[in-house]
């Protein structure tokens, strides 16, 4: 394999942005040079930025492929095909494929068996289909009866690489707000009033039956295995308090100021959502991702429900002055990569993986201007 040159490139490093070239030889980063360089062969990227390739740690998008509307399953091949094109055109080059494990609903996908799945992945990557890196994050639903055993064919995994607590009972966390999950469990689920109405009246006691042992099996998994473990939807200092004692490395999505604040006092890095930033709120009607961001209380950026938010919530924290260039993209990759322990990727440094993003910022007629992904590369190789 030759030696690759990206050079006119405005690369962001850790600290600054600097114009110049960047040498990938064997799918590493050989060099990062500032100023010109005397190769006359190489790929120019006429000032556009160069980034990391971005790592995106929690995102729903290959569950939203597997079943578009209620009740609708696709098949597994062309929805994790389908789900990696949108991945890699985003400028995502690391994905953790959130599955969630768990739920009573029997017609939900997440109350179904994952193996099919799985073997889908890994079939994938073994012949070269797929232009990212695929990874698995378990969000396990606490309440639910099945989820424990649901999660048997993740057990040791060798993709698994996040384990999330969740606790989506009407009244709490994310929908301490009725009428917001009302809305999103007849909207999105295509839930009937009456069938909301005898969900939410049998969610408390599966709560008190199932959360507190099915907590303490995945905690005691995460310890025994190395694998890295998130709280979600903290509402309360104590809900943070209990994380970290469990030895959570990642507070996702904080519904409150408290509970971020709470997270970055005990060291746990706060994860929030692109779509947040980008629609200027969240859609649950809790704190706001650019809010915690100005107050330095932000660690990372999830795309969550639409993979293109990742890259668009990082222009929009630059150009509304609430974080630099490199502190944002840092949100994108080099932060969600080390909480994922993978120190070989996430930025642009001598050694670590070529995985690189080239970023056009086009001028829009009304005098705006969009981040538009021209080039995506894994590993030195062109995947976009």
């Amino acid at each position: 394999m030759t030696a690759t040159v990206f050079k006119n490139a405005r690369m962001v490093l850790p600290g600054e942005v600097v114009l110049g070239s960047l040498q990938v030889d064997a799918g590493r980063i050989a060099s990062v040079d500032g100023g010109g360089t005397s190769a006359l062969q190489g790929i120019d990227l006429g000032g556009d930025y160069l980034l990391p390739g971005l790592v995106e740690i929690h995102t729903d998008n290959f569950e939203r492929h597997l079943m578009p509307r209620p009740k609708v399953q696709w098949a597994e091949m062309p929805a994790l095909l389908a789900h990696d094109a949108e991945i890699a055109a985003a400028g995502i080059t690391t994905v953790l494929d959130a599955l969630g494990v768990g739920e009573a609903d029997v017609d939900s996908l997440r109350g179904s068996a994952w193996n099919r799945v799985l073997d889908t992945i890994d079939t994938c990557t073994e012949r070269n289909l797929l232009r990212a890196d695929h990874h698995l994050h378990v969000r396990c639903e606490l309440p639910a009866p099945n989820t424990i055993d649901l999660f048997e064919p993740f057990h040791g995994h060798p993709r698994l690489s996040l384990i999330s607590l969740m606790d989506h009972t009407p009244g709490q966390r994310q929908w301490e707000n009725i009428e917001q999950a009302r809305t999103y469990y007849t909207g999105k689920k295509g839930w009937s009033a009456e069938k909301f109405e005898r969900q939410v009246a049998h969610a408390a006691t599966l709560q008190a039956q199932y959360a507190e042992p099915h907590r303490a099996y995945f905690v005691d998994y995460c310890r025994t295995h190395g694998i890295s473990l998130a709280s979600h939807d903290d509402t309360t200092v104590a809900h943070v308090e209990q994380a970290h004692a469990e030895g959570a490395a990642m507070s996702e999505f904080p519904t409150t100021l408290a509970a971020a604040q709470a997270a970055h006092e005990r060291g746990l890095l706060t994860v929030m959502g692109g779509p947040n930033v980008v629609r200027g709120g969240s859609h649950s009607g809790n704190v706001a991702a650019a809010d915690l961001a100005r107050r330095g209380l932000l660690d990372i950026l999830s795309s969550d429900y639409v993979p293109g938010s990742l890259l668009s919530a990082v222009m929009r924290l630059v150009q509304d002055d609430i974080l630099h260039l490199p502190q944002a993209v840092a949100t994108v990759t080099r932060n969600p990569a080390k909480a994922a322990g993978m120190a070989d990727r996430g930025e642009l440094a001598p050694g670590l993986r070529a995985d690189l993003v080239q970023v056009h910022m086009a001028e829009l007629p009304d005098g705006g201007r969009q981040a538009v992904v021209r080039g995506v590369w894994r590993e030195g190789q062109r995947v976009l």
